[in-house]
């Protein structure tokens, strides 16, 4: 009989295991054409035949697989399978190792997961910025293992009356990432921040909530001064948020905007209906002040994007507006606030229509009936409104009592 690798064996005929020499006991040692070695132990559990494989010849000794053979042996006699239970074990290390797996890591990874199916990066920044926001500081750094309903609430609660909208998003964020890491075995368990059968006894359905966020805002007649600092700033950033207050442009509009929605022959900003709120192309005209920007933006153009982030090919994140506000010591303000601060200006400064602010804001303008009767843009209308804001951007010193705007006439 045969010596391989100290083991006497028989041969076994067997069209489908060629290369399978026995020990007994149900212990083989398999030989691959390539020459490979490797220990198995066959057994029957439950009337079905299984393999389970013991590792290389080349690393465990014959003594050594024999050990593991009849640890698995026993198993069996007991009625166990001792693949299961290797699995089992295996989980239960996997497990005790993600221990390590912070909830800030789960949520990375998640991001970098889905960030390529979702619609644009804004969706992505907004991931990162309110789970940075409201989640992190209570549980980013535990082990995800370790999140449980008192410490999602810690992050919902406080929120959850003053800001419904944000609340709810964090809380839906915050489930995701669990229900990540636990399809990818990173924790095990009930997801705590599920909302039904869940966390809707514990807080009042969002629809209840009569509270409203608002986004601060600064009084149209400190506009002008505000620039003169902004003005100041360094940085993409800053001519971003400049560029959005001379547009009354949604910051996501901004950010996102690129090179091929700009005509600068036209002095307009035609913003696809797939980057808008309610899905409709929007047209923008811009005033000089706004293409003096982009003037400036194309003379270091350096991707599609008109406003650069660091990354190569990605936008700026909206975190870098605030960020700027912030250096400007100004944390009593928004980006988006700066939407309100142009239409308090227009509606109390100008004798402009209140279908032309709105629709300068890319608001639905009207019933349904009358929207079908304007089907035009007011376009010439809202440039005339566009120049008269940036001249009063302008104005350092606003003259108190200001004649308003008048309007020419104009077939827009």
């Amino acid at each position: 009989m045969p010596k391989i690798a100290g083991l006497t064996a028989r041969r076994v005929e067997t069209q489908k295991l060629p290369g399978l020499f026995a020990d007994g006991g149900g212990l083989y040692l398999q030989v691959a054409p390539s020459g490979a070695k490797t220990w198995i132990y066959r057994f029957q559990i439950a009337g079905r035949r299984r393999d389970m494989g013991l590792g290389s010849a080349a690393i465990f000794s014959l003594a050594e697989a024999r050990e593991k053979a009849l640890a698995a042996r026993r198993l069996v006699a007991e009625g166990t399978d001792p693949i299961e239970a290797r699995r089992a074990q295996r989980l239960a290390k996997a497990l005790d190792s993600a221990k390590s797996m912070t909830f800030r890591q789960c949520a990375e990874a998640y991001i970098r997961a889905h960030e390529s199916g979702w619609r644009n990066a804004k969706h992505s920044a907004q991931w990162t910025a309110t789970l940075a926001t409201y989640a992190y500081p209570h549980f980013g750094d535990l082990p995800v293992q370790e999140i449980d309903v008192g410490l999602v609430m810690k992050a919902v609660e406080p929120i959850w009356s003053t800001k419904p909208e944000t609340a709810s998003r964090v809380r839906g964020r915050i489930e995701s990432v669990l229900d990540w890491a636990t399809v990818r075995q990173y924790r095990t368990g009930e997801n705590p921040a599920r909302w039904r059968g869940h966390l809707e006894s514990l807080l009042p359905k969002k629809t209840k909530v009569r509270a409203v966020e608002h986004h601060a805002a600064l009084p149209y007649v400190e506009i002008a001064g505000f620039l003169v600092e902004l003005r100041q700033q360094e940085g993409v950033a800053a001519r971003a948020l400049e560029f959005g207050i001379l547009t009354a442009a949604r910051t996501g509009e901004v950010l996102g905007a690129r090179w091929d929605e700009i005509d600068f022959a036209s002095c307009l900003w035609t913003i696809p209906g797939a980057r808008m709120k309610a899905g409709k192309e929007h047209r923008v005209p811009l005033s000089d002040t706004a293409l003096a920007i982009l003037e400036k933006m194309r003379e270091q153009r350096a991707s599609d994007y008109v406003f650069r982030g660091g990354a190569a090919g990605r936008p700026l994140s909206n975190m870098a507006l605030l960020m700027t506000l912030r250096r400007m010591k100004r944390d009593d303000l928004t980006a988006h606030g700066f939407r309100s601060t142009f239409s308090d200006w227009c509606a109390e400064r100008t004798a402009f229509p209140a279908e032309v602010r709105e629709m300068a804001l890319a608001h639905a303008v009207g019933d349904k009936v009358e929207a079908a009767y304007r089907r035009g843009d007011l376009f010439e209308k809202r440039r005339q409104l566009a120049e008269a804001w940036a001249r009063f951007c302008a104005a350092v010193e606003p003259v108190k009592g200001e004649v308003v705007v008048q309007l020419r006439k104009s077939k827009g």
